[in-house]
C-alpha cells in the first residue's frame, strides 16, 4: 500500500497559512471559515476514508491540535489506526457463469452479490418466481410451494409485483438477502437474481456493495441480466417477460423447473485501507476531578466522489461530494471549541476526536468505544457536532440525547437563557441516531447531539462552502463550547438514564415489530449478532436481554450475522412470544421474549 500518510505539499502550505496567524481563543467566523475551506476544498476530493483526502483532513485536524497545544492520546501520536472496507471486487479469473456451452460475461451478463459465499455449484436451475413464502393474515404467497428446489440454483425476480405501490404488503418481503436466506431454507444451494421489465427496464447489473460486516450468507448468489436468464428459460419455451406479467396480473405463484443445468463460481475480495481517528487531550487541573473526562467530537469524513457504492443522494453522479456542512462544519466548531478551551480554566480533562468512517457506519467511534484510549469507565459525558453549518430561518438547533441524563434539558435550557443568543432550542430524547454520539449511549455515557437537520443538499455535490451560514455556525458552536465547558468545570457529573425510541417513529408501517435492541454493525467476528444496547421498557429488555449478548438464534433459526437476523425479524409477527439464543459469557442462554409492535 502506499504511504498516503506522509505529508503533501497541499497540506502543509493549507495548514501554515490556516494556523501560523496569531492563534485567537474566541470563536470566530474568521477561523470557522478557513477550517471548513481546507476540508471542503477540490483538493481533499471529499475525504473519503482511506484516500489521500482523508489523510489530508487528519493530519489538518492533527496540526491544529499541535499549535493550539492540544496534546496527543492516540494510539500513536495524535492517531489511533483502524481499516474499513473501501472495495469490494469480483476478480475475472475467479468468478464465472456458464449455461451448457454458452459461457457469460462477468459484469456484463452477471456479477455476484458481495455476500455470496466463495463456492461453485453446477446444478439445475428452478424459476421460482418472486422467491416469497409469506402467510401473514390477508398476504399468502407460496412460491416454493409446488416445485423441488433442493440442491438446486433458483431463479428469482428482484422485487415484489406490486412495485409501484408505496403501501404494498410485499415491501417487507422483496430485498434481496431476504429472498437469498428463504432460498437457502427450502434447500437450495444457489440464487440467480433478475430483474423484470417492472423493475429495470434497461436491464442493469446492480453495483457491488461495500460491505464492513465481509459476510456472506452461505451460498453463492450472482445477479443476472434478462438476456441471460432466458437463455436458462429457452428448454421450456419461456421469457422472464412472460413470467413477470403472468406473475403481475395472476397474482399467485406459477414456480417451475428448467432444463438448464447452470455451473457457476463466485469469489468476493475485499479490499480493506487504513484510516484514523485523531485524537487529543486537554488536561484538567482539579486533583480530584482531572481522572475525567469529557469528549468532544466529530466526524472528518465524507463520501469522496460520490457514486452508487458509497450514500450520496445522487448515486449516478460522479463528482466531488464536498461535505462543507457534513461534517466540515462539525469540525471546524470541534478545533474552536478545542482552542478556547486550551485557554480556559478546567477541572475535568477534555477528550478532542475527530472521528474516521462515520459516513460508512459510525465505525471511527465504534473503535474508539471498543479500543479507548483512556479509562472508558472515566467518561461522564459526550457532545457530537455533525452538520451544524445550516442555521434555517427559524434559528432552530437540534440537540439530540437530551434524554440521556437526568440534568440534560434543563442544563441546555439554562445555558442558553445565560446569554443573549438569537437560537431556538429543539431537543429529542433519544440516545441512539446516525451519527457518532450513539457509540457512547450504548456505553451508558450522557450524549448531546448538536445539528441543524437535513436539506437537500445533504450527501450530494452541492453540500458546498458558499453555502454555509458561518455566523450562524459561530453561534451554534459558543452554545456547544459552553455546555462543554460547564460538563468539564461542573462539581459532580450528569446522571445517565436509558433513553430508547420515545413515541413512534416516522415512515414505519402498521404492525411493524420491535425488539428494542441496537445491533452492531460492524465486521462480524462472532458466529452471531452481538447486542450492542438495549432499550428499557421494551421487548428484549423484558425477555432478560443484555448488552454483549450475541443472539445465534431466534424461533429455532440459527443466525450468524446481521443479515439473518434482519431477515428472521420480517417473520415474527407483532405479539408473538418467540425463543431467543444467545451466547452470554461462554454460555448459552435461552430467553423467552414476547415482541412488541409499534
Amino acid at each position: 500500500m502506499k504511504n498516503i500518510y506522509k505529508y503533501s505539499i497541499i497540506s502543509i502550505i493549507f495548514v501554515s497559512v490556516a494556523c501560523k496567524s496569531d492563534l485567537n481563543p474566541e470563536i470566530t467566523v474568521e477561523d470557522l471559515t478557513k477550517t471548513v475551506t481546507f476540508l471542503a476544498s477540490d483538493e481533499l476530493e471529499g475525504r473519503l476514508p482511506g484516500s489521500q483526502g482523508g489523510v489530508l483532513a487528519g493530519n489538518y485536524i492533527a496540526e491544529r491540535f499541535k499549535l493550539i497545544g492540544v496534546k496527543p492520546a492516540g494510539e500513536s501520536g495524535y492517531f489511533q489506526n483502524f481499516n474499513v472496507v473501501t472495495e469490494t471486487e469480483a476478480p475475472l479469473e475467479e468468478n464465472f457463469l456458464k449455461i451448457g456451452n454458452h459461457t457469460a460475461e462477468l459484469h456484463k451478463d452477471f456479477i455476484p452479490f458481495s455476500y455470496s459465499s466463495n463456492v461453485s455449484l453446477e446444478a439445475q436451475v428452478a424459476m421460482v418466481g418472486y422467491g416469497f413464502d409469506i402467510s401473514v393474515d390477508s398476504l399468502q404467497w407460496n412460491d416454493y410451494e409446488n416445485v423441488n428446489v433442493k440442491d438446486k440454483w433458483v431463479l428469482l425476480l428482484r422485487n415484489d409485483p406490486e412495485i409501484r405501490d408505496p403501501n404494498s404488503l410485499f415491501i417487507p418481503f422483496s430485498g434481496e438477502k431476504s429472498k437469498v436466506l428463504t432460498a437457502k431454507e427450502k434447500g437450495a444451494k444457489g440464487v440467480l437474481l433478475v430483474a423484470g421489465e417492472n423493475v429495470s427496464k434497461k436491464d442493469k447489473l446492480l453495483d457491488l456493495e461495500i460491505d464492513q460486516t465481509e459476510s456472506n450468507l452461505g451460498i453463492p448468489a450472482f445477479n443476472i441480466t434478462r438476456e441471460l436468464a432466458n437463455k436458462i428459460l429457452e428448454s421450456v419455451g419461456k421469457t422472464i417477460e412472460e413470467v413477470e406479467s403472468g406473475l403481475v396480473n395472476e397474482m399467485k405463484p406459477n414456480s417451475f423447473v428448467s432444463e438448464a443445468l447452470v455451473e457457476a463460481q463466485s469469489k468476493i475480495v475485499f479490499k480493506t485501507t487504513e484510516t484514523r481517528n485523531v485524537i487529543g487531550i486537554i488536561e484538567g487541573s482539579d486533583s480530584n476531578l482531572k481522572s475525567e473526562y469529557v469528549v468532544v467530537g466529530a466526524h472528518y469524513d465524507h463520501l469522496g466522489w460520490g457514486g452508487s457504492t458509497t450514500s450520496s443522494r445522487e448515486p449516478d453522479v460522479h463528482a466531488i461530494h464536498y461535505g462543507a456542512d457534513d461534517n466540515a462544519s462539525g469540525v471546524s466548531g470541534m478545533l474552536e471549541i478545542a482552542e478556547k478551551l486550551v485557554n480556559s480554566s478546567l477541572k475535568r480533562s477534555v477528550i478532542l476526536i475527530g472521528f474516521g468512517a462515520e459516513e460508512i457506519g459510525i465505525i471511527g467511534s465504534k473503535y474508539f468505544t471498543m479500543n479507548p484510549t483512556i479509562p472508558k469507565d472515566k467518561i461522564v459525558a459526550m457532545v457530537n457536532l455533525d452538520m451544524i453549518g445550516r442555521l434555517k430561518d427559524t434559528k432552530e438547533i437540534t440537540v439530540s440525547g437530551v434524554g440521556t441524563s437526568i440534568e440534560g434539558e434543563q442544563l441546555l435550557e439554562r445555558i442558553l437563557s445565560e446569554k443573549e443568543r438569537d437560537l431556538v432550542l429543539g431537543v429529542e430524547q433519544n440516545g441512539f441516531g446516525p451519527s457518532d454520539h450513539a457509540n457512547f449511549y450504548v456505553e451508558d455515557i450522557p450524549v448531546f447531539f448538536f445539528n441543524t437537520g437535513a436539506h437537500d443538499d445533504y450527501h450530494t455535490s452541492g453540500d458546498v462552502l458558499e453555502k454555509i451560514d458561518f455566523d450562524g455556525l459561530r453561534r451554534i458552536t459558543e452554545y456547544a463550547y459552553d455546555l462543554s465547558e460547564n460538563l468539564i468545570n461542573a462539581d459532580t457529573a450528569l446522571t445517565f438514564q436509558e433513553a430508547g425510541p420515545k413515541g413512534k417513529a416516522a415512515n414505519t408501517r402498521k404492525g411493524k415489530v420491535v425488539l428494542g435492541l441496537m445491533p452492531y454493525f460492524g465486521k462480524s467476528e462472532e458466529d452471531g449478532l452481538r447486542v450492542d444496547g438495549v432499550t428499557k421498557g421494551l421487548a428484549a429488555d423484558k425477555g432478560g436481554m443484555k448488552k454483549g449478548d450475541v443472539i445465534v438464534g431466534i424461533a429455532g433459526k440459527k443466525i450468524h450475522n446481521i443479515y439473518e437476523y434482519m431477515d428472521r425479524m420480517t417473520k415474527i409477527r407483532p405479539g408473538q412470544t418467540i425463543n431467543v439464543d444467545v451466547m452470554r459469557d461462554g454460555k448459552k442462554e435461552i430467553l423467552i421474549i414476547q415482541i412488541d409492535h409499534d
